[in-house]
């Protein structure tokens, strides 16, 4: 999730009802969400820098801020409801920034976590594997057997979300360890889990985090701040006494210059998105078109649209310190990083219109020979376009395998990746590691061809982070010392600034991105629905007529992407 878009300022791990497979439009608007996931991952440790465990006060007065360690809720206390999956950065993001609001708003805070799993009889699959479930599981027996705490614990945990469920004893400080550890490793954990899933399927909630307060749901901010005040503003009568205490969101200025004959530029979203994290944003909008628009554009030597420009008002608002690596100075402003890529004085290749004067129209201009509606159309070919660590990215990788086995020598495919250069180095949603594999994978592509398919196949199954690399390239048969000496000289980097031209230059950014015959995308995680996709555009290929794997949960989606 989900749609997780290749930076998104607030995003979602998702869960999807199943649907018949759908073609995504051919261009995507995905490459605006350059900013978001990162800008998100530092709102969490912006949140944890104001962590605490609360103290053991009994006073139940409704103006007093006191800790929930020895409580349950009062009367007339506000009710705020989350439904997560134990690893998602988005959820353990939102947990993070609850927990001071829980220690000042004391037993006046109902306050309850449920998880999101796909369940089957009996059988459970969340979004991050097996470990996650067993997460959900450890934190609802915290939450069961220790309500007034098992909040420490999962904060604790989410310092590290990658080693849940392993790092529960060390961080159940305070809790009864021993009564969670018999629960847990017995068959009590498939009934408390079943329980908390029928209440997250109760209100739909497919993407983590869900968020309802007062049985209201909540789409604004997710710091601690945001929360304070939305908690706040739920109560009827008397307020609790740290109610009057939030201040006020500093006003933000701020300019989007888009230009209107740009299709893929709607950039809505993505002010609903800063409006979450600045409350006070102030948003002024310019057309390319317009004279005051062309202006700034100019004096802020930008060069791709949309722009998001701000004032040095920003450096008041309460979350800059988390956004501020993410501007460019811009003349006397400061331009945010969204990953644009519409060039206003480039000819436009689908208009037909002379854009630059230059006398050749659309397709005909040289400017325009990359762009997916410019691109030869090549049968019996299929490509996706992945980031290596994304889940659902894994997940095509698996699915391609079955698919190629499928259609043998009638189908040529390719494997490219998405990400962005920075300077000397690379980005990617899921960080450096990520960025490393993709290196390393064409890495193993130039240097063991052969065994280059079963090793990304490898990888896929087995987890890239914090996995040696080494032990599925050994267990395929790759060329080791040639791949490490690829990574290690540059090579690989000259291989993935290369490759990410392709994903790039077509606008691609959600992983997986399928295209059929070089010029037709499509969504898909499963091999059934690969298959039936590309089969659109190859009515009479071998193989179009045999049934492969499709998911097989009824809540399991076909599709869903990182980006």
């Amino acid at each position: 999730m989900v749609k997780h878009k290749k930076k998104q300022i607030h995003s979602k791990h998702s869960k999807k009802t199943p649907k018949k497979p759908a073609k995504t439009p051919a261009k995507s608007q995905t490459w605006l969400w350059v900013v978001v996931v990162a800008v998100v991952i530092a709102l969490a440790a912006f949140a944890l820098s104001g962590v605490f465990s609360p103290d053991d006060s009994s006073n139940t007065d409704l103006n007093d801020k006191t800790s929930p360690t020895e409580l349950s809720p009062s009367e007339g206390a506000a009710k705020l409801d989350i439904y997560v999956m134990s690893q998602c950065p988005y959820g353990t993001q939102v947990e993070n920034a609850i927990k001071p609001v829980l220690e000042k708003l004391g037993n006046n805070l109902d306050f309850n976590v449920n998880y999101i799993v796909n369940e089957n009889a009996g059988t459970f699959q969340s979004l991050h594997g097996e470990k996650e479930v067993q997460g959900d599981i450890v934190q609802l027996y915290a939450a069961k057997y220790n309500p007034n705490k098992y909040t420490d614990m999962i904060v604790c945990q989410n310092k590290n979300a990658g080693a849940i469920p392993d790092n529960w004893e060390e961080c159940a400080t305070g809790l009864d360890v021993e009564k969670i550890k018999t629960c847990y490793e017995g068959d009590e954990g498939k009934k408390l889990l079943s329980e908390s899933i029928k209440k997250s399927n109760a209100v739909n909630a497919q993407g983590s985090p869900t968020i309802y307060i007062n049985n209201e749901k909540y789409q604004g901010g997710r710091g601690e701040n945001d929360f304070l005040r939305a908690v706040c503003n739920a109560y009827d009568g008397t307020k609790p006494a740290a109610c009057a205490d939030i201040p006020e969101p500093a006003k933000v200025n701020t300019i989007l210059i888009n230009d209107k004959r740009c299709a893929e530029c709607d950039a809505t979203k993505l002010i609903a998105s800063l409006k979450s994290i600045f409350p006070g944003l102030d948003v002024v909008e310019y057309d390319y078109s317009d004279e005051e628009g062309k202006k700034i554009f100019t004096d802020s030597n930008l060069k791709l649209l949309p722009a998001i420009l701000f004032d040095d008002s920003v450096k008041k608002a309460e979350n800059y310190a988390s956004v501020e690596k993410y501007l460019d100075a811009a003349g006397s402003l400061y331009s945010l990083k969204i990953g644009a890529k519409f060039d206003p004085t480039a000819e436009i290749c689908d208009n037909g219109i002379d854009d630059t004067g230059n006398g050749d129209v659309d397709c005909d201009d040289s400017t325009c020979k990359d762009k997916m509606e410019c691109r030869e159309e090549k049968g019996d070919n299929l490509q996706v376009f992945v980031m290596s660590a994304c889940p659902y990215g894994k997940k095509a990788i698996v699915a391609l395998n079955e698919v190629s086995d499928n259609f043998g020598d009638n189908m040529d495919f390719e494997v490219h990746y998405i990400a962005n250069e920075n300077g000397d180095g690379f980005s990617s949603l899921h960080g450096q590691y990520e960025v490393d594999e993709d290196m390393i994978q064409l890495c193993v592509k130039k240097h063991s061809p052969k065994e280059w398919l079963d090793y990304i196949v490898c990888r896929s199954k087995n987890g890239v982070k914090g996995v040696d690399w080494k032990t599925c390239a050994q267990s395929t048969g790759v060329d080791i010392d040639a791949v490490s000496k690829c990574f290690d000289e540059g090579e690989g980097a000259d291989l993935l600034r290369e490759d990410i031209k392709i994903a790039n230059g077509l606008g691609i950014g959600a992983s997986p991105t399928w295209l059929a015959n070089n010029r037709f995308t499509f969504s898909g995680i499963d091999a059934e629905t690969v298959k039936t996709e590309y089969c659109k555009y190859n009515k009479d290929v071998s193989g179009c007529a045999n049934t492969l794997s499709e998911s097989t949960t009824t809540t399991t989606a076909a599709s869903g992407s990182c980006g």
